[in-house]
């Protein structure tokens, strides 16, 4: 399998959504799950930010009437259907399902229509970014996908490679879950169910080997390890 990773760069007021991800510094999105075929979309977004920046991009983000992926000129005229599966003060998680994709320029079925089934992609918004990549067989020609997004996009929006390799480091979540032992996912979940993360912290470490009935070291040495395989993991794929 291959990778191609690719960013749409968008121009300020070629789109509505991208033009919230731009006017709020710290609000950026991204797809844990975007499957795809000749007449389908379903995807889940989670989108971070303050909370004045998600109230904006909710507004626009399942406004039905607007298309959130057409490249071309015009806003096709598929189905859609938008539902919020969890919000917080700093989080939002939306769940599409569209119908007639075919219909519509948008990078999944683009993508679909060259590539064929068992495409999988992984997609993120930040400013004027949106940020896509592909996982697909080896045997597949990339020179006639990028054309055909390049072809479609309307004035404003431009296309450039970012990468073209082997596949690797893929769904960041799920390896960053795996590498944390069960003794570390116990600290890490009761430091943020006791506000450990909030600003400024709610509980102590102190209080937290209290709670747990640990050694302050070994609790603190299992915190930082689990730290640490999150960020590194993160890091690695950014």
């Amino acid at each position: 399998m291959r990778e191609f990773e690719f960013v749409v760069e968008f121009d300020q007021g070629t789109d509505e959504l991208m033009d919230v991800f731009q006017e709020h510094s710290g609000l950026s999105a991204r797809s844990s799950a975007c499957m795809t075929t000749h007449d389908h979309m379903w995807r889940i977004d989670h989108i971070q930010g303050p909370s004045d920046a998600l109230a904006d991009v909710e507004a626009v983000y399942t406004d039905e009437h607007r298309c959130n992926e057409c490249l071309d000129e015009g806003s096709c005229e598929t189905h859609r259907e938008y539902h919020i599966l969890d919000r917080t003060a700093h989080w939002l998680t939306v769940y599409t399902f569209r119908h007639e994709v075919h219909n519509c320029y948008s990078i999944p079925y683009i993508v679909y229509d060259h590539v064929g089934d068992g495409v999988v992609f992984e997609a993120q918004r930040v400013a004027n970014a949106y940020r896509w990549k592909v996982l697909y067989p080896d045997d597949q020609p990339v020179g006639e996908l990028f054309d055909a997004i390049d072809d479609v996009l309307r004035p404003g929006l431009s296309l450039e490679v970012s990468h073209l390799r082997e596949a690797g480091r893929w769904d960041p979540v799920t390896r960053a879950t795996a590498a944390i032992t069960p003794e570390q996912w116990a600290v890490l979940e009761a430091a943020l169910d006791a506000g450990y993360y909030e600003r400024p912290r709610e509980t102590t470490v102190q209080e937290l080997s209290d709670d747990l009935d640990l050694p302050r070291s070994t609790l603190q040495y299992r915190l930082r390890n689990a730290e640490d395989t999150v960020i590194e993991t993160f890091l690695e794929t950014a």
